[in-house]
């Protein structure tokens, strides 16, 4: 079965730090750009970060340049973001996806986790 599992989300103080994993299976992530993705309540989804398929390249929201990191593990199937010097405007459900590289359309998507910053 094809799918991509969120997990490590949670409550946090502002000022905090979190890590997000995404583990895929069915498939392999090497040939895939990842990102993570958000959306809180009442708000457009918006793209966080994203990663090429080598890890050579990364984009950022001008949001969370400096706080947030992505990385991956290709050979582990997985993505990670970490999270630092939260903000409770950070509190949204997190998603990751898998693009395709020629086409650049979302292939894969996670069913989310919850991130929320709040003292």
């Amino acid at each position: 079965q094809v799918q991509l599992v969120e997990s490590g989300g949670g409550l946090v103080q502002p000022g905090g730090s979190l890590r997000l994993s995404c583990a895929a299976s069915g498939f392999s992530i090497s040939t895939y750009a990842m990102s993570w993705n958000r959306q809180a309540p009442g708000k457009e989804r918006e793209l966080v970060a994203a990663i090429s398929t080598s890890g050579g390249s990364t984009n950022y929201a001008d949001s969370v340049k400096g706080r947030f990191t992505i990385s991956r593990d290709n050979a582990k199937r997985t993505v990670y973001l970490q999270m630092n010097s939260l903000k409770p405007e950070d509190t949204a459900v997190y998603y990751c996806v898998a693009t395709t590289i020629v086409s650049k359309s979302p292939r894969y998507w996670g069913q989310g986790t919850q991130v929320t910053v709040s003292s």
